[in-house]
């Protein structure tokens, strides 16, 4: 093969092989060897085997991984692939294979853990796909409003509605050549995921005679699908918040005969459809749990889906359109390598399965694109709110939504996970704030460069705080000590800087407003959430669920006015008698999620991750949980500003760097430069590149 492996100052991998093929390798292979651990964490999550070196923690996922039939699902789209995506993808297996053992050898958590590393199967990469994915639309939120209207009434089953933690979002903007310095076309923004160390997001090139690339590829997944720009197009996502996953309530009974073969069950199992019994497939599966015993799984599939949740109380099915369609979209991925136009990364995005995004485009030809990807059922709309009896007629999916929305681009366009392109295709949209915040700085003026995009990317306004703050300023007769916070709070200028101590300040009597709000009788019935899997309880926690929705709360909703009120000076008068004595970014710290306990910074202790500005509808979006913690696992995963005037001029940043070993240079060179805001410069002179050989894999 003539691959070679080039790398830039912060590491980042610049690939160059004959064809798309060898190319495909060569990514494979690298990413293997920079990321060995990562890549195995994925294939086992997928799977449903992490229990097996990670311990119980681990159970839950492990169970919902099987039950949801996400490997199967896997093998099935992998199955049903076009033979040149299908080749193709086989390559970037092959080269993960190629790559996996030597850098397993660079990664201590192999040994700490007493893996070995595994075989990828040619499936593997759509069954990481799926499983980084398989929560994105948040379904489990149909399992809260369930309880919402248990609870409080029909009326009430959209209040808590709002970007909430279990969902992840992105900020995005298109600015046409009319607007810029260059006269061609800048698009920027900044994903939002829970952040991992290490990171979601891999930044790369890729070059062969067919195309050069650079953008920000998915570890264990080939191609780049959300961000990349080949020279003359780019392109990015965001989540268009569409829902497009349902829940059933299945009513199961037993019978004498067996399962469907491929298992172990002890015997056959019927579900109740809109036409009556009909046999459902059925077998068990065991989960290896280390330091604790097997667990035993039945995995039951009805006519809807697969049975997610098997309680007494409660045995709910999960339909979703990949394993209805044996369609993921990965058909996209090589097309979007080897486009040129706007025109080809549409076409390329009409195969587009899930997740469901917005996406723009532009080229160096002044083309534009703003455009929803994706499938989206058609349905009942009770299908979207909530969980739906299966054994009703008129929750079938009757087709799906073609052709999906899109508009022209004047002048700016903008994309935050806000209502708006998306709104026919989904129930629940973050607040506009973000958006409106993004819009409103971009057509302040003209003339902008890609450096200028920082400035977007790092603000820090907070519009969501005029419903608390005008509530504060509603408080007649304070005692002194609240009317200097109230006071404080008034002239406060909205902005949460890690240095701000009037943003802590904030911060301390939002908190104790959404406990007590929580704790008022008309919300605090919410408390005692189903008893569902651990797994889903996040998104049924009630604190969370306050504190997301909050400006609906102070604003409307059970509780009475003069009760939001009270919760606000009662908030005051709490927070006035011990003040925060020191900044925001004293207590909102950065908390990765990381599947062994980090080496470095000790996640246990908040003062050994550094603070952050921003916070969840700030277009910098770090957010937290307020009334629970401060400490923020999601955040901005990725930076970028695609140049169409130059490409050379495109700038990208990451939370901690290339590499995932521990030890190597870069595994956290970039996050200084991700916390300022900083951006890197996108390198595409291969003659300020240094060519990386064999040996040095094993000495960086």
């Amino acid at each position: 093969m003539s691959i070679e492996v080039y790398r830039d100052t912060w590491g980042i991998p610049h690939l160059r092989a004959a064809d798309a093929h060898e190319l495909a390798h060569a990514q494979g292979r690298t990413t293997a060897l920079d990321r060995a651990w990562q890549l195995e964490v994925e294939r086992h999550r997928a799977q449903g085997t992490t229990a097996a070196f990670l311990g119980p923690e681990a159970v839950g996922w492990d169970v919902f991984a099987r039950r949801s039939r996400l490997a199967d699902t896997a093998r099935r789209c992998f199955d049903a692939l076009d033979e040149p995506t299908r080749t193709w993808v086989c390559a970037y297996v092959d080269g993960v294979n190629d790559g996996l053992t030597r850098g397993a050898r660079r990664s201590p958590e192999f040994a700490a853990t007493g893996l070995v590393p595994g075989r990828w199967e040619p499936w593997t990469p759509l069954a990481v796909w799926l499983s980084t994915h398989i929560l994105f639309a948040g379904f489990p939120t149909k399992l809260w409003r369930d309880h919402v209207v248990r609870h409080l009434g029909e009326e009430h089953a959209e209040l808590f509605a709002t970007d909430g933690p279990g969902t992840s979002g992105s900020n995005g903007w298109l600015v046409t050549g009319e607007r810029t310095a260059t006269g061609a076309a800048l698009i920027a923004g900044d994903p939002h995921r829970f952040i991992e160390a290490p990171g979601v997001y891999q930044q790369i090139r890729l070059a062969c005679r067919e195309f050069d690339v650079v953008g920000l590829a998915v570890p264990g997944v080939p191609g780049l699908a959300h961000f990349g720009h080949t020279g003359t197009v780019a392109w990015a996502i965001t989540n268009a918040m569409a829902d497009y996953q349902d829940l059933y309530r299945e009513r199961l009974r037993r019978t004498d005969e067996g399962g469907d073969g491929d298992g172990d069950g002890d015997g056959g199992v019927e579900a109740l459809g809109p036409d009556g019994w009909a046999p459902a497939r059925v077998h068990t599966e065991t989960v290896e749990v280390k330091g604790g015993d097997p667990v035993v799984v039945e995995v039951v599939e009805t006519e809807r889906g697969p049975v997610i949740i098997d309680e007494p109380d409660a045995v709910i099915s999960l339909r979703y359109p990949p394993r209805v369609t044996h369609e993921l979209g990965f058909a996209t991925l090589p097309a979007l390598l080897a486009a040129r136009t706007v025109t080809d990364v549409d076409r390329a995005f009409d195969r587009w399965v899930e997740p469901v995004n917005v996406v723009q485009a532009a080229d160096t030809e002044g083309g534009t694109l703003h455009r929803v990807a994706g499938h989206v059922p058609l349905r009942h709309r009770d299908n979207r709110l909530r969980v739906v009896p299966a054994w009703e007629p008129g929750h079938e999916w009757t087709g799906h939504h073609d052709p999906m929305p899109r508009e022209p681009v004047a002048g700016v366009a903008v994309m935050a996970n806000a209502r708006g392109l998306a709104s026919p295709l989904g129930v629940e949209f973050a607040a506009p704030h973000r958006a409106n915040r993004i819009a409103h700085l971009l057509n302040e003026r003209k003339g902008w460069t890609a450096p200028d995009m920082a400035a977007v990317h790092t603000d820090t306004h907070l519009a969501s705080a005029r419903p608390l703050l005008a509530l504060v300023a509603a408080q007649p007769d304070l005692g002194l000590e609240a009317r200097e916070v109230r006071d404080r709070l008034l002239c406060w200028n909205r902005r949460m800087t890690a240095d701000s101590t009037d943003a802590a300040l904030f911060a301390a009597v939002r908190g104790a407003v959404v406990r007590r709000l929580a704790q008022h009788p008309a919300l605090a019935v919410l408390a005692e959430p189903p008893a569902y899997p651990a797994l889903f309880q996040p998104w049924l926690a009630l604190v969370p669920r306050v504190a997301y929705a909050l400006e609906t709360l102070l604003t409307g909703g059970p509780v009475p006015e003069a009760d939001r009120l009270a919760a606000v000076r009662a908030a005051l008068e709490e927070v006035a008698a011990a003040p925060p004595a020191q900044p925001w970014g004293a207590t909102h710290r950065l908390a990765p999620w990381a599947a062994l306990p980090d080496p470095g910074p000790d996640p246990e202790h908040d003062a050994d991750w550094p603070g952050l500005d921003g916070d969840h509808d700030c277009v910098l979006s770090t957010s937290s949980v307020p009334g629970l913690t401060d400490r923020s696992a999601r955040g901005p995963a990725a930076r970028y500003v695609w140049d169409l005037a130059r490409r050379e001029d495109s700038l990208w940043v990451v939370p901690f760097g290339a590499s995932g070993v521990p030890g190597d240079p870069h595994r956290r060179d970039q996050l200084p430069l991700w916390l300022r805001g900083g951006l890197a410069p996108v390198i595409t002179d291969w003659n300020q590149l240094t060519e990386e050989h064999e040996e040095h894999h094993d000495h960086r």
